[in-house]
């Protein structure tokens, strides 16, 4: 059986997308998920970047983008009442449903489907709250055993190179957006592309001009 880490935030659409596709994408063969809730403004953070939605144009296109690739692959989606919106609330909520932090698809599932299904305002705290009650967490979403694993989850992440989500990691190697998940089960196929010389020479290209960072 073929293992996969799947770490995503509810706020990402695209990861959203990429969950609900997954199961057709790999139809037929055998292999398991982790799924690890992280904070990708914790990755953008780190990486010096801004997310989609905080640049105008790109936010436009963003949002008429996954409205439309969302259509093109029969997935429900609707866009949430505003966005971004704080996902911390969802993230932890998403690790106290398990006593290890481990949650199972149908809790990543739930969430999602709160934040990108029924265009309601996700983080409202009436939502929230039914939300809560409704998957009678194992553990107090607000604790700090519960936020320290988020943390963990995120610097994990990090260490791992990733820069967004949602990121698929499978033997090794990453796997990045929704348009990689045929990527991703050719890999798990054996394709010997993925051990030959161009997946390494990638990463090995000289930088030809670096920009420098304006000044404040």
């Amino acid at each position: 059986m073929k293992h996969i880490d799947f770490y995503f935030d509810f706020i990402s659409p695209y990861a959203y997308l990429a969950f609900e596709k997954l199961p057709q994408a790999l139809r037929g063969m055998s292999y398991g998920v982790d799924y690890k809730p992280i904070l990708f403004a914790g990755l953008l953070a780190s990486h010096g970047q801004l997310g989609p939605a905080e640049i105008a144009p790109k936010r436009d296109w963003t949002y008429r983008q996954v409205l439309w690739l969302a259509r093109e692959h029969g997935v429900p989606l609707d866009l949430p009442a505003t966005h971004p919106f704080n996902p911390l609330p969802l993230l932890r909520l998403a690790l106290a449903c398990s006593r290890d932090g481990r949650p199972n698809r149908h809790v990543c599932e739930t969430l999602f489907r709160h934040v990108w299904q029924g265009g309601a305002d996700a983080a409202d705290p009436q939502r929230l709250q039914a939300l809560t009650e409704k998957m009678q967490p194992l553990r107090d979403p607000a604790s700090a055993e519960v936020k320290q694993e988020l943390q963990h989850r995120t610097s994990e992440a990090l260490a791992a190179g990733l820069f967004g989500v949602p990121s698929l990691v499978a033997e090794g190697k990453t796997f990045w957006g929704l348009d990689s998940l045929p990527m991703l089960r050719q890999h798990l196929s054996g394709d010997a592309w993925f051990g030959g010389p161009q997946w390494d020479a990638a990463a090995a290209l000289p930088t030809g001009l670096t920009r420098r960072k304006a000044a404040s």
